[in-house]
């Protein structure tokens, strides 16, 4: 991938959604922001935003032309219809980035993304030794207060490299640095996505951070 477009990744996988918004007009090929919000569960303000931030890095562009045909729009039912929205689709170096976008090359812009980053390394570590943790957990055991170690498991949240442990109770063997048997969450829990597992695992196979 060249420079431009890894610099463009970069940008794009600050915040998962991007990519998500970028997949769907790859699956979709024209659509526009109500449709996206529906078909990705993205709150429709925020769905104008990623649009608006997706079309200034010129990844996707907007679609001129009073109508569409659904061989175009292919979530349109009808085989024609007028434009009352703004439709978008990818630009030719948006569909460049997502061909060339397999999981290698996601892990190694995810890796190029954190490696510089101290705590990011050490909470992605961490995260990995506890399975599921709430703040002040990652707070204690990076020396970090409260108010640094939060902003970065949200940032890194928002990246898709941390998830949000649904379960309302976590079970010992999920959560290892607490000695009860079961602990109800009254916090919110972080924990390694399928993506920052592999991430982590690459980064220690790289000596990035301690195996």
């Amino acid at each position: 991938m060249e420079e431009e477009l890894k610099d463009k990744l970069k940008e794009v996988l600050k915040d998962k959604r991007y990519l998500q918004v970028l997949q769907h007009l790859k699956k979709a090929n024209v659509d526009y922001g109500k449709s996206i919000m529906l078909n990705t569960k993205i709150p429709i303000q925020e769905v104008v935003d990623i649009l608006d931030k997706l079309e200034a890095l010129g990844l996707i562009e907007r679609v001129h032309g009073a109508t569409l045909k659904n061989t175009e729009a292919k979530f349109k039912l009808s085989s024609e219809v007028h434009k009352h929205h703004t439709y978008y689709r990818l630009t030719r170096e948006g569909d460049h980035l997502l061909r060339n976008l397999d999981e290698k090359e996601l892990i190694k812009a995810y890796i190029n993304l954190v490696k510089n980053d101290d705590l990011a390394k050490d909470i992605l570590r961490l995260a990995e030794e506890l399975n599921a943790d709430h703040a002040l957990t990652y707070a204690k055991l990076t020396h970090k207060t409260l108010e640094e170690v939060t902003p970065k498991l949200e940032e890194l949240e928002r990246m898709g490299l941390l998830e949000e442990a649904k379960a309302k109770i976590i079970k010992f063997g999920d959560r290892k640095s607490k000695p009860k048997k079961e602990t109800r969450t009254h916090h919110k829990y972080y924990g390694l996505s399928r993506i920052g597992e592999l991430v982590v695992r690459e980064m220690k196979r790289r000596g990035i951070i301690p195996k």
